[in-house]
């Protein structure tokens, strides 16, 4: 491999294009928008070339192969030109796998991947193996390549869009915890098209890995049964599971997560933990040290017995029925953002039960406002995060949660998911500054 275009220059696209200039691979960085400074910085202080607020096609068909970034659709222009030409395009991920020889465990589902990714590997590192942790979280896979560090694992959180493009990738150990409506806008809201994505993780899997199935989700009980792998498949349930046990020695394990939902999540850690090997005093050490992460059930402040929650990661409404699942009435919701596809109905027996008031924080609530028309929920719509937390304080009693679950993506008011939500944590800290 002589030369590689790199399409798109986010940290997918940046990783790809530092990994190819550090294996002396020539490459040409191009994206449709516009480079963020730092990335754009990155590449300058690295001497890689790059385009921006358009494609060359010219220059991207001079060279071998393309490397895909996540956030490029299929149905693109450049990617629908390209392969008309049959020119070979893989994704950030197989281009990473193919400079990696130490072992992997990847893993997938559309709620808790992100705990669970960030679990495992905390796990791992107090077990003083040495450990790499990437893909849809921090770094990624490729940029976890250019330390020169020989890892013994890495654990790579993974969406359905970075599991396009996959042609040698093997994981040691995969886990799909679990496959519920998402993204469908992505897959011309077809749920199957969806699945099949996420699916592809399970095909990927090494004959002699482990592939950690979600034992009470209908979807990959279907799946397995209909596109069966040859991996060593391990079935995993949430239902009863009220404490973590090791399986060798019985003992209970301890962990610092808010929620039924977590002791899930965590069992997933202790099942690969277990299958590499560790012993209970190691797995231990893990799961206690561990704390919840960013932007998910975060507890912001408790001010004037009001509990203020930023889960502003839940950007699906299955997310969000597990945060408001999480806490006792009364509940003020912070909801909305760019729809994609959701059905709110799962969510309507929490909300009456819970919810006394929904803030309708996005462009176009008429969908929230619609899907519980009938709830004794008061509504209130604003595009300022400042005005919500004033409204939210306004409903507010003691022993109340004020709730950012948007249940929604961020796009139509903010950069991402981590924007929303310092800028939510922000709003909380300042009000109460100012209240004080």
């Amino acid at each position: 491999m002589r030369s590689i275009t790199v399409l798109g220059a986010g940290e997918s696209g940046i990783g790809a294009a530092l990994l190819a200039k550090a294996k002396g691979i020539n490459v040409w960085v191009s994206d449709y928008g516009k480079i963020e400074e730092k990335y754009k910085n990155e590449l300058l202080e690295h001497k890689i070339p790059f385009e921006e607020k358009g494609h060359n096609f010219d220059i991207i068909d001079n060279t071998e192969l393309i490397v895909k970034s996540p956030g490029i659709p299929e149905k693109s222009n450049v990617v629908q030109h390209f392969r008309l030409r049959n020119k070979r395009i893989i994704s950030e991920i197989e281009f990473a796998f193919e400079f990696y020889s130490g072992k992997i465990a990847a893993i997938t589902g559309s709620n808790g991947k992100t705990t669970t990714t960030s679990l495992t590997y905390e796990i791992l590192r107090k077990s003083n193996l040495k450990v790499g942790l990437g893909g849809n979280i921090g770094y990624s896979f490729s940029r976890l390549l250019t330390n020169d560090l020989e890892y013994d694992w890495v654990v790579l959180e993974l969406s359905s869009f970075q599991l396009e493009d996959l042609y040698d990738f093997k994981a040691d150990i995969s886990v799909i915890l679990n496959i519920t409506p998402d993204h469908l806008d992505r897959y011309d809201y077809d749920f199957n098209k969806y699945a099949k994505a996420k699916w592809k993780l399970a095909e990927h899997t090494k004959k002699d890995g482990y592939l950690l199935l979600n034992n009470d989700d209908p979807t990959l009980k279907h799946f397995a049964i209909e596109n069966p792998v040859d991996a060593n498949i391990v079935w995993l349930s949430a239902n009863n599971l009220t404490a973590l046990v090791s399986k060798e020695t019985n003992q209970k394990f301890e962990i610092n997560l808010l929620g039924i939902h977590n002791i899930y999540n965590a069992s997933v850690g202790k099942s690969i933990a277990e299958i590499i090997g560790l012993k209970p005093p190691e797995i231990a050490s893990g799961l206690l040290s561990f704390k919840s992460i960013e932007h998910r059930l975060e507890t912001v402040s408790t001010f004037n017995e009001v509990r203020y929650v930023n889960d502003s990661k839940a950007t699906n409404v299955e997310s969000a029925e597990v945060a408001l699942k999480s806490f006792e009435p009364n509940i003020i919701w912070i909801a909305g953002g760019t729809d994609k596809g959701n059905d709110y109905t799962i969510l309507e027996k929490l909300v009456f039960e819970k919810v006394v008031a929904i803030i309708c924080l996005c462009v176009d609530d008429e969908k929230l406002r619609s899907a519980f028309a009938n709830s004794e929920c008061q509504f209130y719509t604003t595009q300022s995060v400042d005005d919500a937390l004033e409204k939210a304080t306004a409903f507010a009693k003691p022993g109340d949660t004020v709730l950012l679950s948007p249940a929604c993506a961020s796009f139509d008011l903010f950069d991402n998911y981590i924007h929303r939500g310092n800028e939510f944590k922000n709003a909380v800290h300042k009000l109460i500054n100012e209240i004080n």
